[in-house]
């Protein structure tokens, strides 16, 4: 990806909420994720920022990274090309080693005021868009989008030959429409058609749940890496199972000890990072990885009440010293 090199060919996609720092870099103790994103931040944020007074804002805390995250790329939103050309200045002066502009968001409030998937219906903006960014800054230039507004209105192949036209130097693709959002299935033909359209590497986004999709999306579509959101967030370990399905034709399959063990330590971060939404991340992350977990729907009826830190660490230790003493039993 220009001077950036993404091996794996693995990425973690940007989410709102999930992929802060904490999850960042719980993602890249499991192995096998070659990029990480930050949360999609706003561009008129970033920019508000960059003043000294507001160091300790909250977007600020969106661009925070620690050095293990490398390779990293901060994702912003907006619609102002001057305004986004500066955000994508800050970003690079920050130390990241890449910037990815979000073409992609379906989320009303960000298409309201013509950010994310809204901007597929304003191509000339777009255009305008990258190539101020891409004139702004020296290290690689991305984005991510989707096939369009709807399916009378894809412009997929036409965007992927916008960005390699401004000298962007890769593009992920989510082939659903912007109408969508994230229902139904998601097309993967059209990253095959945006792969053909292009010579720029093109990241493949959209229902992969497991290595068997990774590997289906690349012998499908031809493309040249896969990006990973939803699954990573319930299945942590997914990027290295790729990376060992690929290399053995097997993959891990955490135990609960291992399922236990990897959620006291991404609690266990939170508690040491602080902020005020510790107890808020304790329990999205109850809600997106307990699924699966024997009796996890008892453990996230205890966790939702909680008002502490401290007393949600307890609630696990309790839930799976149970949990793995009825293993040892039934075993």
């Amino acid at each position: 990806m220009g001077s950036v090199r993404v091996a794996p060919a693995t990425v973690l996609a940007p989410m709102a909420g999930v992929t802060d720092t904490v999850f960042r870099r719980l993602i890249r103790s499991q192995g096998g994720c070659g990029l990480m994103m930050t949360e999609f931040t706003s561009s008129h944020g970033v920019v508000a920022t960059s003043r000294p007074k507001n160091k300790k804002s909250k977007t600020f805390q969106y661009l925070y990274f620690e050095p293990e995250e490398r390779p990293i790329s901060a994702q912003l939103f907006g619609a102002d090309p001057e305004v986004m050309a500066e955000a994508a200045r800050i970003c690079e002066d920050n130390g990241f080693d890449a910037v990815d502009i979000n073409f992609g968001c379906p989320v009303k409030k960000v298409v309201r005021c013509n950010g994310g998937s809204g901007l597929l219906r304003d191509l000339p903006l777009v255009e305008e868009l990258l190539r101020k960014c891409r004139a702004a800054i020296q290290i690689p230039l991305t984005m991510k989008f989707r096939a369009g507004w709807n399916d009378d209105e894809l412009v997929h192949t036409r965007m992927a030959k916008m960005a390699e036209d401004n000298g962007l130097q890769a593009i992920a693709l989510h082939p659903r429409t912007r109408e969508q959002g994230y229902s139904g299935r998601a097309d993967w033909t059209r990253i095959g058609e945006a792969k053909a359209a292009v010579k720029i590497p093109v990241i493949g986004n959209g229902d992969i749940l497991t290595p068997h999709d990774a590997v289906r999306m690349v012998e499908e579509t031809g493309c040249d890496a896969v990006m990973i959101g939803r699954a990573a967030s319930s299945n942590p370990w997914i990027f290295r199972q790729i990376r060992e399905f690929l290399e053995t034709g097997s993959y891990y399959q955490p135990s609960e000890m291992d399922r236990y063990q990897l959620m006291r330590s991404y609690y266990s971060m939170l508690i040491e990072k602080g902020g005020l939404d510790v107890v808020g991340k304790m329990k999205q992350f109850a809600s997106l990885f307990t699924h699966g977990v024997r009796n996890g729907a008892k453990l996230r009826a205890e966790i939702y009440p909680t008002r502490e830190a401290p007393a949600i660490l307890e609630i696990v230790d309790r839930f799976f010293d149970r949990e793995l003493a009825c293993n040892v039993i039934e075993a």
